[in-house]
């Protein structure tokens, strides 16, 4: 698929939104808890990749995993984390409160970028980023005052290892390798099924929680973590932790009206800052480019 900028942008938020249904079914869940979730998350995430990769990249797709080298590795591993620190996270403290700290990830991701790659970061993503952070900031000071820190610290892996992930993908297009990453997610899914499946044991999860961590596998993480990667393909690594930053707003909102986790007055003016910064960003760079 080839994407220009403006479909690449549009396209990802898309994916912040398909991620974003992770708290919110996670909270209708029945018996399953901790790294059971995980597992049979990661483990439908495999089957799903299974079937979606080959369909869109044919039988070489598994060749393509032998050959990727160091790159594909590192990433298939930073997905493993993300996918495992997440839905831990959500187990351990409120959706809010892990979506803001994964928030951090724009800062993370923008000084990767500038120190290992050398991106020049236009002046309109660092004010962003700024504006976004004292959103974030804000929320991040409410939320902590409820003394989640265990929760607050599994879910701060995810945005370090988002940092690491997408500016391995750019490196690699940026040093011109030929690498195709998107089956690192399918690596990543089989690394967090087989760590957490002696973990997860005994299994306590019942017929309608495998139905809901199917839907998850699928739709929350094979689908939009494919595409996410096809994304970093057009976009910098800065606009990309930005954009995913929507997964804030879109998760806290679907937690607060299909599982009536009401966020405080600060989680919604801190995401109206994060919100603001991202479409200002977005509009000043399609207007340079008009």
């Amino acid at each position: 698929m080839k994407l220009t900028h403006t479909k690449a942008v549009f396209l990802m938020v898309a994916v912040t939104l398909m991620w974003s249904i992770a708290g919110v079914i996670t909270r209708q869940l029945e018996h399953a808890r901790s790294f059971e979730i995980t597992f049979w998350r990661s483990f439908f995430t495999v089957l799903s990749l299974l079937v979606i990769l080959p369909f869109f990249q044919g039988r070489q797709v598994f060749a393509k995993i032998r050959s990727g080298g160091r790159a594909l590795w590192i990433s298939g591993v930073c997905w493993s984390v993300m996918f495992t620190a997440f839905m831990v996270a959500l187990t351990l403290t409120s959706v809010a409160n892990v979506l803001v700290t994964m928030s951090v990830g724009p800062f993370l991701t923008a000084l990767m970028a500038r120190v290992f790659i050398g991106y020049r970061i236009p002046m309109r993503t660092w004010i962003a980023i700024l504006v976004a952070g004292c959103g974030i900031a804000y929320m991040y000071a409410a939320q902590m005052s409820g003394g989640q820190l265990a929760g607050t610290l599994v879910a701060l892996c995810v945005p370090l290892a988002g940092a690491v992930n997408w500016t391995v993908v750019q490196r690699s297009q940026a040093r011109g390798l030929n690498i195709d990453l998107v089956p690192a997610v399918l690596v990543g899914a089989v690394i967090s099924c087989l760590t957490t499946l002696p973990l997860a044991m005994p299994f306590q999860a019942s017929g309608h929680d495998i139905g809901l961590l199917a839907l998850l596998g699928l739709v929350q993480l094979a689908i939009p973590c494919a595409l996410s990667v096809m994304c970093a393909r057009v976009l910098k690594a800065p606009e990309i932790a930005l954009l995913a930053s929507l997964e804030v707003i879109f998760g806290i909102l679907l937690a607060w009206v299909g599982a009536d986790e009401v966020p405080s007055h600060t989680v919604l003016a801190g995401g109206a800052l994060v919100i603001g910064a991202l479409v200002v960003n977005e509009l000043v760079s399609w207007r340079l480019r008009a």
